[in-house]
């Protein structure tokens, strides 16, 4: 059933007013049924079902992979588009993503190819995925096509799911010590104090010092947390300035090691990207223009819009790309040699595996030397702090004796 609803004003036989409601695909649907009861529309609104209203959902990767991969399918059995966008809308389990397959097929029956009814939703479709699609319907390979198209998203969800899981021990680590360590200073070392007051013994210097931060983190601790709340807060800020931002990205990509693994990341999805649409059949300018916009990066964007202005001119990709001095080696070499040899698309495509690769070999390295420094971090700091309040409690006890 459609999930769009309509009101309308129309004319009877009799030339009475009526006015209600009804679903339909389209409003040149809803048009059609109106002239089937011989009413004469003179207005019609689409509206929402109150129970829809303000809803707004997401489509996550998940959601777009299997569509693309349903679509596939059924592209390649020649099942018309109409028909095979009715059949998803079918089967698709997320209310989100049955509503937008609704969406382009109401804008597919009004007459619009498959691109253009991708083009309203840009939040969902990227631009390299719309390109790939007109071009597919252009030239009537879209069943060639969309395989790869399948096999890209694949490929970066595999790669971004690979990231995500290799963070996440450290990141739990990393959390679990410092609440040991804040739970330890603000409800375990004031309880040392009482029993030193109690004595009347000095106090040494280190169980001091501990006392002392602890009741600094009493007193202020909010202050290290509003602290972290503005700093995520300018973090995102920079985001909103094109000159900010691209002083961030120069900073990321500066880092020592971090720095690396978000310049042969990016490099992976402008070589997938780009082998994609020249795949496609798509022009270099153009596929270009479109990878570059995929680059999250600004500092590459900046450096490949001027490789894309140097090939307009006529000169090389990968002599373009080795005169910003900015991207690997292994790129712009790479490239040189498919423009020779007039396999550039499919050496793009192994250049981005072996950036993907590069880029989950380091992060699982990292992650490997990461892991016991962390733990390490966590014995010392739990250890040093219960060790310093109990050799005060022991030299408290050898002076009374």
């Amino acid at each position: 059933m459609s999930t769009l609803h309509f009101k309308y004003q129309a004319f009877d036989a009799a030339g009475n007013v009526q006015n209600g409601q009804l679903n339909a695909e389209s409003e040149r649907e809803a048009v059609r049924i109106l002239q089937g009861k011989n009413l004469t529309p003179v207005k019609i609104q689409e509206t929402r079902q109150s129970g829809e209203r303000g809803q707004k959902k997401k489509i996550s990767h998940n959601d777009l992979l299997d569509f693309t991969n349903g679509l596939t399918t059924l592209v390649e059995a020649r099942v018309p588009i109409d028909k095979a966008l009715r059949l998803l809308d079918g089967i698709t389990e997320s209310s989100a993503m049955r509503e937008l397959v609704l969406n382009l097929l109401r804008d597919v029956k009004e007459g619009k190819s498959l691109a253009e009814a991708m083009e309203a939703h840009p939040k969902v479709f990227s631009k390299m995925y719309i390109n790939i699609v007109r071009a597919g319907e252009e030239g009537g390979i879209l069943h060639d096509l969309l395989p790869d198209l399948a096999e890209f998203l694949e490929t970066s969800a595999r790669t971004r799911q690979a990231v995500i899981s290799a963070m996440i021990y450290p990141a739990v680590l990393l959390v679990t010590g410092v609440i040991s360590v804040v739970l330890l200073l603000v409800f375990v070392v004031p309880q040392f104090a009482i029993m030193f007051e109690d004595a009347g013994t000095e106090i040494p210097g280190s169980a001091q010092f501990l006392l002392g931060l602890s009741n600094f983190i009493q007193s202020y601790g909010f202050v290290f947390v509003l602290l972290a709340v503005a700093a995520v807060f300018f973090w995102n800020w920079l985001d909103r300035n094109p000159q900010t931002k691209l002083q961030k990205d120069g900073f990321l990509l500066s880092l020592p090691i971090m720095g690396t693994l978000i310049l042969y990341q990016d490099c992976a999805v402008f070589a997938r990207t780009l082998g994609a649409l020249l795949g496609a059949g798509i022009p270099l300018i153009r596929a270009l223009r479109v990878a570059r916009e995929v680059v999250n990066n600004t500092v590459l964007t900046s450096h490949l819009l001027q490789v894309e202005e140097d090939v307009r001119g006529g000169a090389g990709l990968g002599l373009s790309l080795e005169k910003t001095h900015q991207f690997p080696t292994l790129l712009h070499q790479l490239i040189a040699v498919g423009e020779e040899s007039g396999r550039t698309s499919s050496i793009l495509l192994k250049t981005a595996v072996t950036f993907d690769n590069y880029v989950r070999n380091q992060m699982s390295a990292l992650v490997a030397a990461l892991q016991p420094a962390l733990i390490i971090f966590l014995a010392i700091a739990v250890g040093g702090i219960t060790i310093t309040m109990l050799s005060a409690v022991f030299s408290m006890n050898a002076v009374e004796f």
